[in-house]
Order: structure tokens, then sequence, then C-alpha cells
């Protein structure tokens, strides 16, 4: 009885850092992983070149130079000018990226879950979202054009990027957006229309998945993309992705440090094909 006074005094169910102490507590079973970011699709690539297209460290894309050569009416006896077609290359160099994680064989032994597996497939999805970022950075963003908007995004801003690619005889297929963007579109009553006359597409998406004849991507912000900005695209020629090493996992051990490992990496390079294929928006 001593002993059970001498613990009443030291711990109260009425004090709640102390009475949570008495409450049984289960840890959930299932590790919540991160949500799945909206990514822009490998098939709006123009050019792929994957390892076996790559002999060395590089590759070299040439092009022709639009409008560089042209028929002329020529006199009689005249001389015929000398205007053959012009050429441009792009070389693209693939960068290594990736990341390293260790593991000790405590922490895979006592772990509720395979920590170096979860790890693993965590760094892959981190490869894929930097991938989106170099298409846009080293791509989208080397626009021939930009339409600059206001506070909202309007049809006439899309209208005049379309016509930026058709001045160039380019067709725009795809239209990327950020999610302010997104958001500017389901605000435009020309498109939620849709919405009024039941459009399951509305519904479902949230906005209408066709602008114009173009395909609309909602392309997420913590990927790269700026939330108030949008490009318009001609999938055949906007931009192009050389992959010297796919993502590529390496296993190893540390039995120094009694530990497991995994290298987690990436070679790739992305370059605008035609500038004026891509056509950029912005907005505040």
């Amino acid at each position: 009885m001593e002993e059970y006074r001498n613990i009443k005094e030291f711990l109260g169910t009425g004090i709640s850092t102390q009475g949570q102490l008495l409450v049984v507590r289960k840890i959930y079973d299932q590790l919540i992983d991160e949500v799945e970011y909206a990514l822009i699709p490998r098939e709006l690539a123009a050019l792929y070149f994957g390892p076996g297209d790559i002999p060395g460290s590089s590759i070299d894309v040439d092009l022709v130079t639009e409008e560089s050569a042209d028929v002329r009416a020529i006199a009689e006896g005249a001389e015929f000018i000398m205007d053959p077609a012009a050429y441009t290359s792009t070389n693209l160099r693939p960068v290594k990226y990736g990341a390293a994680v260790r593991i000790t064989r405590e922490m895979l032994e006592d772990g509720k879950w395979n920590l170096l597996q979860h790890n693993v497939k965590y760094l892959g999805k981190k490869v894929a979202e930097n991938e989106n970022s170099l298409i846009i950075s080293e791509s989208l963003d080397s626009a021939a054009n930009t339409v600059t908007g206001g506070a909202t995004v309007t049809i006439a801003n899309i209208t005049r990027a379309m016509q930026y690619l058709e001045d160039a005889d380019k067709h725009a297929t795809d239209y990327l957006v950020g999610p302010e963007v997104a958001n500017d579109l389901r605000n435009l009553d020309t498109f939620a229309e849709a919405d009024k006359f039941g459009s399951r597409e509305m519904m479902e998406r949230g906005f209408v998945g066709m602008v114009y004849g173009m395909k609309v991507w909602r392309v997420s912000a913590n990927a790269g993309m700026t939330t108030t900005s949008s490009y318009v695209i001609d999938r055949e020629h906007a931009y192009m992705i050389a992959e010297k090493r796919p993502l590529t996992v390496e296993n190893f051990e540390l039995p120094v440090y009694d530990m497991s490992g995994a290298v987690v990496s990436h070679r790739i390079k992305t370059a605008a094909l035609r500038t004026n294929a891509i056509a950029k928006i912005t907005s505040t």
C-alpha cells in the first residue's frame, strides 16, 4: 500500500501530460506516402534519344534553319542566285543526377516497413520530378514568344499564344498549365459552359480537357511548374530528351558500418528543338 501511495503522489490522471501515459496506443501499420505529383508525360517530347542512340557522352541534333532558302524569278540569260539551305546543330550532353541512402542493419531488422525499399521507391519519384523540372527550365522556358497576361489568364492570352505558333507554321497541340492557370480556366464561362450541360469531363477533371483543339495538362507546382505560368506547344517540334542512363538503382553493403544502402541515379538532358513551337503565357 505504501508503494501504491507513492506512485499516486507522482501520477495523476487529471493532468493531461501524465494521464496520457495510461492510454493504450496503437501505431498505424500503414506508411502514409507522399501524393503523386502531376507531371508532364514523356509522350509530349518531339524527340527521345535512349542510351542506344548515344554512343558517346553526347548527341548532336542537326536542324534545317527555317526560311533559310528562297526561290526567285530569274531573267532570261541571267545567273541563278546561290541560295542554299542553312543548318544549325544542338548538342545534348546528359547530366548525372541522383541520391544515395544508407540504413543500419538494426533499422532494417527492427523497422515496421522495409525502409531501404521504400527510400529507393521514394527517390525514384524524385527523379521523375527532377526530369519534369528540367523540361520546364531547359526547354519550355526557352520559348521564342511570351504573352504577358494580367491577374488571370484570358481567352485572348491563349489565342495570342496559339497565333505565335501558327505564325511559324506550327500547330498548337497541347496546353500545359499550373494550378493557378487551371483555376483561371475553370472560371472562364466559355469553357465552364461544358459543366452547365453536364459534361462528364468537366465534372471529373474540374476543367475542359480540350481548349481550341489543344489537350490541357495540369502540372504540379511542386515539380518545377510556376503556378502562374502556362505553355502552348506543338508536340511535334517543341523539345527533345536525351537519356544516357535511365533510372538506375545500385545496391551496396557497408559491413564496416553494419549498413545497407542504394544509389539511385539518372543521366538526362532536355533542350528545345524549335523555340517557335513554344509560347509561354505569364500572369500575376
